[in-house]
């Protein structure tokens, strides 16, 4: 191998099977097919407190519980955190599709990269701009990854019949925190991303190699639409990122 190789992210092995099968890590339970993903560890915490633990993940992290909520027409939602970053992200989602998982959506916290998202404005992601690395394991090389249609309608409707402001976009998926420059960010403008995260193009990725449904909204946090990152102390927004979360438990 050369420096004139290709980089690995971009090898092409995509129709083989990977040594270590979803599943061959240890789990505990099973979950209904209808998931939601919160990225919000206090609410993971406050439905903790009222509902039972029905399936255990774990990891190098620790354990990881799936809660079984009840919806109001007598079904169960598998609530999970997926953890941080695009390969924790895709190894629980990847663990709960073995466990029964059919459907899923996602809700977290997002950059805004444009001024006019305020605190809490709910972001519909309509595609991912794939700036890590999970993604091209499970999917061709490509810039972007699109949602998938029906998914984002969903999501649209549910925000839309609980009237939560809410606006469909594009998301720019990046690994590296403490790399996000002015320059990448006012790329990523230019090309249509209105806020920035860590896993939403993994997720995608992920779903749409396993042929699961999948969704994301991003509740609008902390911005680099300015000349200075504004942190707007949105991880103490903690009614408003229950009540999202509270939406789309009742929407399912």
């Amino acid at each position: 191998m050369t420096d004139a190789d290709p980089i690995p992210l971009v090898e092409d092995d995509l129709d083989q099977p990977g040594i270590i099968a979803p599943g061959a890590m240890r789990t505990h339970g099973s979950v209904p097919p209808d998931v939601l993903l919160c990225f919000f560890p206090e609410v993971m915490a406050a439905l903790a407190q009222e509902h039972p633990e029905i399936a255990t993940l774990h990891s190098e992290n620790g354990r990881s519980p799936v809660l079984g909520v009840p919806t109001t027409d007598g079904r169960t939602v598998a609530v999970a955190h997926p953890g941080v970053g695009a390969p924790m992200a895709a190894v629980t989602l990847e663990e709960l599709i073995v466990l029964g998982g059919r459907r899923f959506t996602a809700v977290g916290g997002a950059g805004v990269l444009v001024p006019e998202l305020v605190l809490g404005h709910a972001v519909v992601v309509s595609s991912a701009l794939r700036d890590e690395g999970t993604s091209f394991h499970y999917l061709p090389a490509g810039r972007v990854v699109e949602a998938d249609p029906e998914g984002v309608d969903a999501l649209v409707a549910a925000l839309h019949a609980a009237d939560v402001a809410h606006t469909v976009g594009r998301t720019w998926t990046t690994d590296a925190v403490y790399r996000e420059t002015r320059t990448r960010t006012d790329r990523r403008r230019e090309e249509g991303c209105l806020a920035v995260e860590m896993e939403a193009s993994a997720l995608i990725a992920v779903a749409r190699f396993r042929g699961v449904a999948f969704s994301q909204v991003l509740f609008a946090g902390d911005s680099l639409a300015g000349e200075q990152w504004d942190h707007r102390r949105w991880t103490t927004a903690r009614e408003a990122r229950a009540a999202l979360v509270d939406v789309l438990l009742s929407s399912r």
